[in-house]
């Protein structure tokens, strides 16, 4: 049997409160990456959603106040890479603020419009950026998938209750 929802409990709304509920959420963990004006940017995302097969789109959120912002914002094209349970690192330096997310530890190269794509991901995809709409201190970004690569051995990795992780059997 199912219990009910406490109302008792419950907290207004608040960005503590969204983080609280969001900790709770599984979520798959992804690079978005873009040609910048000096140099290539990227950033960590558990936003990655999919949003049509016709066309084929997907979306994910960027923080506005983000050190990659300008060039999401400047830029016509995006790279998207789904992260392996054997890249936690990849993803913390991705997410990590002041981080030199392409230096030698990290391995690319650079694709199909000028985006930097990442080695040894699960899968990736050079997306156009369709449009950007306005959410409160950030902005979703909805993108036309080009081209890309399912090809990648390994798990997924995830994000949950605040930490990186892995799928269990």
């Amino acid at each position: 049997m199912t219990a009910s929802p406490d109302l008792t409990t419950f907290r207004l709304a608040s960005p503590d409160l969204l983080r609280s509920v969001f900790r709770r959420h599984a979520a798959g963990v992804a690079v978005i990456t873009a040609r910048g004006a000096h140099g290539p940017v990227g950033f960590t995302a558990t936003s990655l959603t999919s949003v049509s097969a016709d066309p084929p789109m997907l979306s994910f959120g960027v923080s506005t106040g983000g050190s990659s912002w300008s060039a999401i914002a400047a830029t016509d094209h995006v790279g998207v890479h789904i992260l392996g349970e054997h890249q936690q690192e990849l993803a913390a330096t991705f997410a990590r603020s002041g981080a030199d997310r392409f230096g030698p530890a990290t391995a690319w190269r650079e694709g199909p419009h000028g985006v930097p794509l990442l080695d040894g991901v699960l899968a990736w995809v050079v997306a156009r950026i369709v449009t950007r709409v306005p959410a409160g201190d950030h902005r979703v970004v909805l993108a036309e998938v080009a081209l890309g690569d399912p090809a990648g051995q390994g798990r997924p990795l995830l994000y949950h209750q605040g930490r990186f992780t892995a799928l269990r059997d």
